[in-house]
């Protein structure tokens, strides 16, 4: 009974094309036109505007560079730090501080320590041993002889809310946990009220 049943339906089905037979055809090998990129599609990732903000934003944090300009870097630090309603934190020294290095690795390596700059700091480097950042130094409380790490905490439009030497996040010559992370938490801006 089922083989007659599966036989009707096969049969109103109707019945499957026939397969086209005949010698095998070419490849088309005609030159194609490229795909035309939709506008009005969004871009998941590449070259846009948010990717270049990304990259110059990692770039002020990445490492001492003489040849980077403190004073773009600011600005540059300002605009993101107004964006994302966050703080700018100015990193003095040079390539050649063991202690800034040592600083560096210890919140690089530890996501309990780099979560919260993240989100609440634009971390910017700054070179002293560049002497086209001589003028944007001199501007800076201890910016030009404080013993380095030296950090100054500012507000998004860039003025100085505290400057602190980067031996009070040490102990024993070695970046300390707990006082790293009472520097981000005291100084991590304020939470922005949500609309009701």
């Amino acid at each position: 009974m089922a083989s007659l049943l599966a036989s009707l339906w096969l049969a109103a089905c109707g019945q499957a094309p026939e397969p086209v037979s005949g010698p095998p055809q070419p490849v088309d090998t005609t030159p194609q036109k490229p795909p035309v990129a939709d506008v009005q599609a969004p871009v998941a990732s590449g070259n846009t505007p948010a990717a270049a903000d990304i990259a110059a934003i990692a770039a002020l944090g990445a490492a001492f560079d003489p040849n980077r300009d403190a004073a773009a870097d600011l600005e540059t630090a300002k605009v993101e730090a107004k964006r994302g309603g966050k703080r700018i934190v100015l990193e003095l020294g040079d390539a050649g501080c063991g202690e800034c290095a040592a600083l560096d690795e210890k919140i690089e390596g530890d996501g309990a320590l780099r979560r919260p700059r993240d989100a609440g700091f634009v971390w910017v480097k700054i070179d002293r041993s560049a002497a086209g950042n001589a003028a944007v130094l001199a501007g800076l409380p201890g910016g030009t002889d404080a013993p380095a790490p030296h950090l100054l905490v500012l507000d998004a439009d860039g003025q100085v809310l505290q400057a602190q030497p980067g031996a009070d996040l040490m102990r024993n010559g070695r970046p300390d946990t707990r006082r790293i992370r009472g520097f981000l938490e005291q100084w991590a801006p304020p939470a922005t009220p949500q609309a009701p």
